[in-house]
């Protein structure tokens, strides 16, 4: 779109940014007016003027996450670009919220926030699709994706330790984002110019586990994790699985009472402890696997991840941003239609965010359409059921139905079926069920309607409405 007659309004306290945003835009043909306070651009979006407001979080007089909802109230189709320094989560994330076109974090590439201008003036008349693209541009850019209640949570939590130097112990199953958390936690906080070192407890050899942490005393060049982590981060995932042994040592390395040098320093190395476990630590406790004294010594400061099927409403911005993600790393460019999603939120992901992340890295190499729908994601689905993670004999009831039913919505137009589904779902359910009850009663109406826990007359009236076949219950 020509920059021709459009008006960009920039405000920001920092005059440095202000001149090199309003000369950059200036060169590519845009208008530009630019402001130090809040209280001047409210009084310009008031009178009409801007076709763009590009602005910083922290102004003197006012916060634009105040200021942004009276701008939304006052012309909601104003495209609005956030900036900030203070590059957390929940910055990100407020800025979507309240309805910010795009948030883009200080320092910034020109060329980068010019590109970004550009498709806020032309973004599509579908404003609900033009925010989606835009969160999805965001998010693929952030360790953590979602904008749910459970998630929120954990941002809150995160951006309380950021600032700290606490021990962490995150909870949560397989695949919901741990070590996304821990390096979030040591690329936000003070130690972000050290390492960050990770040890998968689960996945190193029991007998190696004390050698890979501590090294071995004979010789410098085998120092270990905690030496190599002195200064940053140790990230301990899956803590649940480390011997007892290395347990005792890692307590005594802890409290000081077993010296631990880097050999470089001549000091013991300090690094932030975070861990991490899918496992129920307390119940391993119980069972005499895991040191109550270190479980109190890590748990100075919980996170506990949520599992997807807790945070559904996630599922639409987290598929969005891994296609995005997928295409920047060499996979075919493709979308997601609604139909895709709502199928997508029915199943129960066992294996979290990495088996959806899977899910969408899987149909973008696979399939040529470039329009992802609910029958593509219902093959795959399907396709991969028996080989889930930890599915053991036959189906549960829930399975089946969910099986079903995805099957049904694919089959639709747009995947929508009609109206009353709800009813006659029911309907479907309740007739086999009291067939096969009547059945093993013999035809007994007062022992079926006991089992079944309904009133008899009730049971009679359902026997009538929905046709059951009492001939097959007395055979």
């Amino acid at each position: 779109m020509s920059a021709a007659g459009k008006k960009i309004l920039i405000a920001d306290d920092d005059s440095s940014i202000r001149l090199v945003l309003s000369q950059s835009f200036t060169r590519l043909g845009y208008q530009v007016r630019a402001t130090g306070n809040a209280s001047t651009l409210l009084k310009w979006v008031s009178e009409g003027e801007g076709d763009l407001v590009i602005t910083d979080v922290m102004m003197p007089d006012e916060n634009v996450f105040d200021v942004l909802p009276r701008i939304r109230k006052e012309r909601p189709k104003l495209p609005v670009i956030v900036m900030s320094a203070q590059n957390t989560l929940l910055t990100a994330v407020n800025a979507a919220e309240i309805g910010a076109f795009d948030y883009v974090p200080k320092p910034f590439d020109l060329d980068d926030m010019t590109a970004v201008a550009r498709r806020a003036l032309s973004r599509p008349a579908d404003a609900e699709a033009s925010r989606a693209q835009a969160r999805a541009m965001r998010d693929e850019r952030l360790p953590l994706i979602g904008r749910s209640t459970p998630m929120q949570e954990v941002y809150r939590t995160i951006a309380r330790l950021v600032g700290a130097d606490l021990t962490v112990l995150i909870l949560g199953e397989s695949g919901t984002g741990k070590e996304l958390v821990a390096r979030a936690l040591h690329d936000m906080g003070r130690r972000k110019d050290g390492k960050f070192v990770v040890i998968n407890l689960a996945a190193t050899p029991r007998e190696r586990v004390e050698t890979e942490l501590f090294g071995r005393a004979d010789t410098e060049s085998d120092s270990g994790k905690l030496v190599e982590a002195d200064g940053g981060t140790l990230f301990l995932d899956e803590i649940g699985d480390m011997p007892l042994d290395a347990q005792t040592r890692l307590l005594r390395v802890i409290d000081g009472s077993e010296p631990a040098l880097n050999p470089k320093t001549g000091r013991r190395p300090n690094a932030r402890l975070i861990a991490a476990t899918n496992r129920d630590l307390r119940g391993l406790i119980q069972q005499g696997l895991f040191r109550e004294d270190l479980y109190f010594r890590l748990n100075v400061a919980p996170i506990r991840l949520p599992p997807l099927r807790d945070r559904t409403e996630d599922i639409p911005d987290l598929a969005r941003s891994f296609l995005l993600r997928a295409n920047r790393e060499g996979l075919p460019s493709k979308t997601i239609d609604q139909a895709a999603l709502e199928r997508l939120k029915l199943h129960a992901w066992p294996g979290n965010v990495r088996e959806l992340e899977n899910l969408i890295r899987r149909i973008c190499a696979l399939y040529a359409e470039e329009l992802i729908t609910a029958r593509i994601v219902e093959k795959e689905l399907v396709d991969q059921q028996p080989s889930q993670p930890g599915q053991e004999g036959p189906l549960t009831l829930a399975q089946l139905v969910e099986r079903h039913l995805g099957g049904y919505f694919a089959e639709q137009p747009e995947g929508v079926p009609p109206a009353g589904l709800y009813d006659r779902v029911l309907e479907e359910v309740e007739r086999p069920l009291i067939q096969l009850t009547l059945a093993a009663t013999r035809g007994n109406q007062v022992r079926a309607a006991e089992i079944l826990g309904l009133n008899r007359n009730t049971l009679r009236k359902k026997i009538q409405d929905l046709g059951v076949d009492l001939t097959r219950g007395r055979r």
